[in-house]
């Protein structure tokens, strides 16, 4: 932040009084600037033994496969931000029935909260940032093309639970991917097949 919210002066970078943490600080008019995670809510509707996923119509990961949620609003609770995500992203009303996971991604400043969910009906479509909605079992999940690592931990805990017959509630922390290595310089071994 280079500039103030509050009255548009230039902001300093530096640790406030009785803080640990670096901040965007106004010396005009003294405000501190705090940025903090942003809370991503979601779902995963049932229906009998399927599930609701949506095939993204928007970056990240267009065209990839995930469960309806997106960032919470003001206002609104974390229940409330999962319906409201659902209903925009897949036209879907749902029952919520608990919280399930909780995901840290501290490398980009999200939480995840994903919960349970029943589909009220069968009466929902594609929305403006979706290019398809579809029911899947367990063995039809396209797990490939799944679009976070957060959807991908949290359905395989939920199929792993749903046949032991008991929900828990699941917490995890995503660490950044490494980076690819740089294909100009890697030596292939003769022996590795073609991927």
């Amino acid at each position: 932040m280079n500039f103030c919210s509050n009255c548009g002066a230039r902001t300093v970078e530096r640790i406030p009084a009785g803080d640990t943490l670096l901040r965007a600080v106004c010396d005009q008019c003294n405000t501190i600037h705090y940025q903090n995670p942003n809370l991503i809510v979601g779902c995963i509707p049932e229906w009998d033994d399927r599930i609701l996923l949506c095939k993204r119509a928007i970056e990240p990961r267009i065209g990839l496969w995930t469960v309806p949620a997106g960032f919470m609003e003001n206002g609104e609770t974390t229940a409330g931000g999962a319906e409201r995500e659902t209903l925009e992203e897949a036209n879907a009303r749902v029952d919520i029935i608990a919280p399930y996971a909780l995901y840290n991604i501290p490398h980009i400043n999200q939480v995840y909260l994903l919960f349970r969910a029943r589909l009220l009906d069968l009466d929902f479509f594609a929305g403006s940032e979706t290019l398809q909605v579809e029911l899947f079992t367990e063995n039809d999940v396209p797990w490939d093309d799944l679009a976070f690592a957060t959807v991908r931990n949290t359905l395989r805990h939920y199929f792993a639970d749903r046949r032991s017959g008991e929900f828990r509630f699941h917490m995890g922390t995503i660490a950044p991917m490494p980076a690819p290595p740089d294909s100009s310089h890697a030596v292939k071994p003769a022996s590795s097949p073609e991927r």
